[in-house]
């Protein structure tokens, strides 16, 4: 716990470490063995608005929207080299705080949410408007501004990455922030709060608030002081705080849930298909929003990848995260443990195969549950239709490329989606007509920080990442002289 050795947990506000306004404290929980770590500040409104107020200072007073976009690029620069030289302590607290395997907060969490910091760096440099051409006798010209002060409201399942997804570009066009992360998983946050104070970022441009999404989130959301809101988070959640945003008609970007079709064709590299069809159910414990949780199989070649998986996927090590071996660590609490229990269960009483898993498994009192293959349900049952957020995949076959297409097309969601074919045409051809804000082709997860990420109906709208990710966190400013 060296994140708190010397700040145990509290409020980070105007640059200065506090405890709750009313002294409340709330417990963070090892999912690995279900027992208390350690406890952080719940912060209540009255919290929330010094925060707040901290941020519309900091914002007005020009000591980081009025620096050079250079200037704060290299600010950045210096967050991410700071990201990496502590990358020891941020994996252990991403690891200790969700669950995650301690290799894979190494290579996937800490590496990512470097590279975000490094590459909005990189585009403050290059922050500019145009000019535009026009009959009227005058000089037509652009500017991109900052908005203000922005809301950030993370999840519990990435932590680390998700808040560098916001907090990056909304520093790099020159906002200042509150970020409120999730009340499971506290810590990252915290510990970033101190690394960006030593990178150079100005006292009140960065405030951390932890506490319930109930109080802290609420009371966050509706502050007039807010100028904009970047959430990820459930679908149901996001639809309640995009409807709050609308009332002050503040600008927003969710990034909502997904429940992904993962398409096999039968020319399909199989050996390669399965890797990733795997990748996208159990990474992360399947607490994945761009996770495959639905596989839609050709019908050739459905019988025996069913029986590849019934064979591969018991093999996959799950354990304690802290080992190198392990793959799948437990899932991130008791209720979301519940909750994938309580959809297998449905798939049960509706007649499905349980091809391998679909239990528990009892390891030190963690939260564990086995990768689980679900086969023969029909595709309006609530497993197929609604999101698990967990280790659980579904099986389908179909038998043409409409019906391929239609069966991916079916729920709610759209936020990512993958084909497996050697058809080149095929690929371009289906991608074309899925509905889902990324589609991955003959992989899975393939993210970069330059490539945009987001999602449509029910998984959200506004783009994460590249370019369209600063422009989500500026406004453009028109300026025409005369020149008469």
């Amino acid at each position: 716990m060296t994140a708190f050795e010397t700040e145990p947990g509290r409020l980070f506000i105007g640059g200065q470490w506090r405890e709750a306004a009313d002294g409340a404290r709330t417990e963070v929980v090892d999912p690995s063995r279900g027992r208390v770590v350690t406890t952080v500040a719940e912060a209540g409104p009255a919290d929330v608005d010094a925060a707040v107020r901290a941020a519309r200072e900091a914002f007005d007073s020009g000591h980081w929207s009025g620096l050079s976009g250079r200037e704060r690029g290299r600010i950045l620069h210096r967050v991410a080299e700071l990201i990496r030289e502590n990358a020891d302590e941020l994996a252990e607290l991403e690891s200790l705080d969700v669950g995650k395997p301690i290799t894979l907060c190494h290579a996937v969490d800490v590496t990512n949410a470097a590279n975000d910091y490094e590459h909005y760096a990189a585009l403050a440099f290059s922050l500019d408007g145009s000019t535009r051409d026009t009959p009227l006798n005058a000089l037509a010209y652009t500017k991109r501004e900052p908005l203000g002060v922005v809301a950030a409201i993370t999840p519990f399942n990435f932590p680390l990455i998700l808040a560098g997804s916001k907090l990056a570009p909304a520093l790099a066009a020159g906002n200042t922030v509150v970020h409120k992360p999730a009340d499971e998983t506290p810590l990252s946050a915290l510990y970033m709060a101190g690394l960006l104070q030593r990178a150079g970022v100005p006292d009140g441009v960065v405030n951390v608030v932890t506490g319930a999404g109930p109080v802290a989130g609420e009371a966050l959301l509706r502050h007039t002081g807010i100028d904009k809101i970047a959430f990820t988070g459930s679908t149901a959640v996001g639809r309640h705080a995009a409807s709050v945003a609308g009332e002050s008609l503040k600008p927003v970007t969710m990034e909502l849930g997904g429940n992904a079709a993962h398409l096999v064709f039968e020319d399909a590299d199989l050996e390669k298909a399965v890797g990733a069809v795997i990748k996208g159910f159990v990474f992360n414990t399947g607490q994945f929003c761009m996770g495959g949780p639905r596989l839609l199989v050709a019908r050739p070649v459905y019988s025996t990848l069913l029986s590849i998986l019934a064979d591969a996927v018991p093999g996959v090590p799950v354990g304690d995260p802290r080992l190198p071996e392990t793959v799948v660590g437990p899932m991130a609490g008791e209720r979301h443990l519940r909750k994938v229990e309580e959809y297998v269960d449905l798939a049960r009483k509706e007649g499905a195969r349980i091809v391998c898993g679909g239990e528990r498994l009892d390891l030190d009192g963690g939260y564990y549950y086995k990768p689980t293959v679900i086969a023969d349900l029909a595709d309006d049952s609530r497993v197929i239709q609604e999101e698990i957020f967990g280790p659980v995949l579904t099986v389908q076959p179909f038998d043409t490329e409409d019906e391929a297409v239609a069966l991916a097309n079916s729920t709610p969601y759209g936020l990512a989606s993958g084909i497996q074919t050697g058809n080149l045409a095929r690929a371009h051809r289906i991608a074309d007509r899925l509905q889902a804000g990324i589609v991955w082709i003959n992989d899975w997860a393939m993210l970069d920080p330059n490539v945009p990420f987001g999602g449509v109906k029910a998984s959200g709208f506004g783009r994460e990442y590249g370019p369209e990710g600063l422009a989500a966190y500026t406004r453009t400013k028109s300026v025409v002289v005369s020149l008469d």
